[in-house]
């Protein structure tokens, strides 16, 4: 059987980009502030993937706004813009989709869909794929979305793809699940919140941060502009655009495993 994710995997640069990010993430998961405030920093982590993930939808508020926005949420207060409530939603929900996702994907790309639009679609149309007369949204300028019959094909590879084994490692199997999600576009609203928590929680399922203390968002984030650009360079089908874009996500995750020791370190110091 072949492994179209180890061959991912092997295309230039991938290795060695992979290799640096995981060294990072290691670091991060050895920090001794872990063995007794994981929960909080996974907390923090997961503000700020929600913030992250809203700015690159088009909704950009202060990392303190954010906070406000999610007590906000919390106490069933109206008026809060759709992505910011998505974004939250599916932070907050991410944690338990885990073992589901290993065994059923196309069950949890519905569910993040629900939690991502809840605010902003009528209710038939949550977590179902768009129809042949849907719109669908272009924040990040991409161009036009494959038709239905080209998304439905490929949902179906990709799920295939996450339920075989592949010896690539998680942070490939994660840029793929993000890039084939962007590039669909299956729901027409929220698809970018979607495709990020997935890669998200790719990440955590493969055991690259078990405890979800990285926020690959924060480094997408805030490397805005080549993100656009590795995606559009994704969507080329290209080999080398499939590495491009392998190895900006490897960077977001270095970048976010820096943030999360940032976090620790400020957590340390009280």
């Amino acid at each position: 059987m072949t492994d179209p994710l180890a061959q991912v995997a092997a295309l230039p640069g991938v290795d060695e980009a992979v290799a640096e990010a995981r060294s990072t993430v290691d670091r991060l998961l050895g920090h001794r502030i872990l063995r007794r405030r994981s929960a909080e920093v996974s907390t923090e982590s997961a503000l700020r993937a929600a913030r992250a993930s809203a700015a690159l939808e088009g909704v950009s508020v202060s990392l303190e706004e954010f906070r406000q926005d999610a007590a906000e949420m919390a106490a069933e207060r109206p008026g809060l813009d759709p992505v910011v409530q998505g974004s939250l939603r599916i932070s907050a929900e991410l944690g338990t989709l885990t073992e589901t996702w290993r065994q059923a994907p196309r069950q949890v790309l519905a569910r993040l869909h629900v939690l991502a639009a809840a605010d902003a679609v009528d209710e038939d149309a949550l977590g179902r794929p768009r129809a042949e007369d849907q719109p669908a949204t272009d924040p990040l300028g991409l161009g036009a979305p494959p038709v239905p019959a080209e998304v439905a094909a490929r949902l179906d590879a990709l799920s295939t793809l996450l339920t075989r084994p592949t010896k690539a490692p998680a942070i490939v199997v994660a840029a793929i699940v993000h890039g084939e999600l962007l590039a669909l576009r299956p729901f027409g609203w929220g698809d970018g919140l979607v495709a990020r928590a997935a890669e998200r929680l790719t990440l955590v399922q493969r055991g690259l941060d078990p405890k979800s203390l990285t926020a690959p968002e924060v480094g997408h984030a805030e490397r805005a502009d080549e993100y656009v650009g590795a995606l559009r360079a994704y969507l080329t089908g290209t080999s080398e655009g499939v590495a491009s874009w392998v190895r900006h996500c490897a960077a977001a995750v270095q970048i976010a495993a820096r943030d999360s020791l940032a976090i620790c370190e400020a957590y340390l110091r009280g």
